[in-house]
């Protein structure tokens, strides 16, 4: 089979549409690609917010890769089953999400579990909570480069953090972590120059914290957009998260990055409503909709559908005047963003030499698994 030809699934009868396809050696290539482009395989720390599967995450363990990164309590405890050695919970944990991220360190003590923080108020908390339940939380300072969302912006207030929960006896600081996730232009070089003015803070608050007689906090910066500028610095652990799946959107701005797509979603035409439209099974609930209508997804063997509508459990596209499309025919997608797109999904039909293998549970898609 032509090598244009990898996603073609010769036994596509046995899926219904939509579904969600992976394929195993494209994934386990972009793991490889992942290491082979730190110097140290210590130094990667990535997000299992795209994939949420806990086969996923055994093949990352059987390419040595031992620190994870995650955003919600469900990932975290999945990471946990998988007997993940080191996971940071990449937020804040506050009110209930305390309490089951306490439960989650003493329920899986195999498990090194951290967290972020980036002010006094919950970090005593986070303490005090730590302190009743007999744990030490270690954590990192969530530092604020721009992206705007949280974090505390790097300087004096920063540091002042920093100290301050020195003397906090519930917790171990263990470093800073800074994501640049505002950093996302095609042009590499512009995309170095602004990550290089935003982790020049970073480190310059590094040093103070050292000149001050504390160790040398860790440094965690970065996703998937300035990975292969962090990849570069030594020390510092990188956290990419899309890699793994890539997209559209991905592909089409970050050149340089030599990740394949391993993740598309398949759909079916199941109306022809007018002389140049075709209806497909892909709705909202299928494909990731926080994007603008024609940059929701990309079809590899149909690339001259154009979509027009879209609602809950349809898209309309168009197909121009004398098309050969019919009712039954197999549309494979490339989600331009695939993290929520897979959030869609409870599992995904794995497709090993052109042929449907076995299915992979989504499983930390759920906001619960146990705790």
């Amino acid at each position: 089979m032509a090598a244009e030809d990898w996603y073609t699934i010769n036994d596509i009868d046995k899926l219904d549409t939509p579904v969600l396809v992976v394929y195993p050696s494209r994934v386990k290539q972009n793991i490889d690609t992942a290491i082979g482009m730190v110097d140290n395989v210590a130094r990667l720390r990535p997000h299992v917010k795209t994939h949420k599967s806990g086969e996923v995450t055994r093949l990352m363990l059987q390419a040595g890769i031992t620190k994870f990164k995650c955003a919600t309590i469900a990932e975290a405890e999945m990471l946990g089953m998988g007997k993940a050695p080191d996971v940071l919970l990449a937020y804040q944990p506050i009110g209930p999400k305390l309490d089951r991220f306490i439960r989650l360190i003493s329920l899986y003590p195999n498990t090194k579990f951290s967290c972020l923080v980036d002010n006094i108020q919950a970090a005593a908390g986070i303490s005090e909570t730590a302190i009743k339940k007999g744990v030490k939380v270690p954590v990192y300072i969530d530092i604020n480069v721009g992206q705007n969302r949280t974090g505390i912006k790097p300087g004096e207030l920063a540091l002042a953090l920093y100290v301050n929960c020195q003397a906090l006896t519930g917790m171990e600081i263990v470093g800073l972590h800074a994501y640049d996730g505002h950093i996302h232009g095609a042009d590499l070089a512009t995309r170095t120059l602004e990550c290089d003015r935003c982790f020049e803070e970073v480190v310059k608050l590094q040093s103070e914290i050292v000149a001050d007689g504390y160790p040398k906090p860790v440094i965690i910066a970065g996703g998937s957009p300035t990975f292969p500028i962090h990849a570069k610095r030594k020390e510092i652990e990188c956290s990419p998260g899309t890699f793994v799946y890539w997209d559209k959107g991905y592909q089409s701005s970050f050149a340089e990055q030599n990740f394949l797509p391993a993740a598309l979603v398949v759909t079916r035409v199941i109306s022809l409503p007018g002389e140049t439209t075709l209806c497909l099974d892909l709705g909202h609930k299928s494909i990731a909709a926080e994007r603008e209508l024609k940059t929701r997804v990309y079809f590899i063997n149909a690339p001259d559908l154009d979509a027009i509508g879209q609602s809950e459990e349809h898209l309309v596209v168009e197909a121009g005047k004398d098309h050969k499309y019919k009712t039954g025919d197999v549309i494979y997608g490339m989600p331009y963003h695939v993290c929520p797109t897979v959030a869609l999904y409870e599992r995904a039909i794995t497709i090993e030499d052109n042929k449907v293998s076995r299915e992979w549970k989504n499983i930390a898609r759920d906001r619960k698994i146990t705790i």
